[in-house]
């Protein structure tokens, strides 16, 4: 039978990806219970913030948890938007408000637009944590392209990649991202603990 682990996510694309890495588990995730309440992410770096989340769902379901927060660096914006990137545009915003304040905000800047994505992911069971970074480097372009992916993929170009994250196959970019990164070496490290 397969161990349980739950994702400390209510992001169904997120969900999709970090299920692809840890598919030897039986992967739960938040988005499975709509009444859960909000989770405020008001840490000061992405580790603060993927804990806040893991601490909050073991205490409900008492099972191990993994979770991770994730943004988006860029060099000309001094790396922002950073931890704020999923409510860049304020809160209840889209992706799409997300690019375009981003783009924007890009306008007065010389090509090209150097920027990171980084990803902490962490485990937590009770006793024991874990954490592990991954970090993506590539360029913001100025229109969106490509319809795979979520948040800011249709404007970032990976370092040595023609195409956007948005348009390559879910398998190519957890290959290459901050997140398939970070997971895989958390998945190596939860592996360790349980032997």
């Amino acid at each position: 039978m397969k161990k349980r682990i739950f994702f400390a996510t209510n992001n169904k694309g997120k969900y999709k990806e970090v299920s692809e890495i840890f598919t030897d588990y039986d992967v739960d995730y938040l988005g499975n219970y709509p009444d859960f309440p909000e989770i405020i992410e008001d840490g000061e770096t992405y580790e603060d913030n993927a804990k806040i989340k893991a601490f909050a769902v073991y205490k409900k379901f008492n099972i191990p948890v993994i979770a991770d927060d994730s943004g988006l660096g860029v060099e000309q914006l001094d790396g922002r938007p950073g931890v704020y990137s999923a409510r860049y545009a304020g809160e209840n915003c889209t992706y799409d408000d997300n690019n375009n304040l981003l783009l924007k905000e890009l306008q007065n800047f010389p090509i090209p637009h150097p920027a990171s994505f980084f990803c902490c992911s962490v485990y937590y069971d009770g006793k024991n944590y874990l954490t592990a970074m991954g970090e993506l480097k590539g360029v913001i372009i100025k229109e969106k392209l490509g319809g795979n992916g979520f948040g800011y993929d249709p404007i970032f170009k990976p370092m040595g990649y023609n195409n956007t994250l948005a348009e390559l196959p879910l398998e190519e970019k957890n290959k290459i991202s901050h997140r398939g990164k970070s997971f895989r070496e958390l998945k190596l490290m939860i592996k360790k603990l349980s032997n």
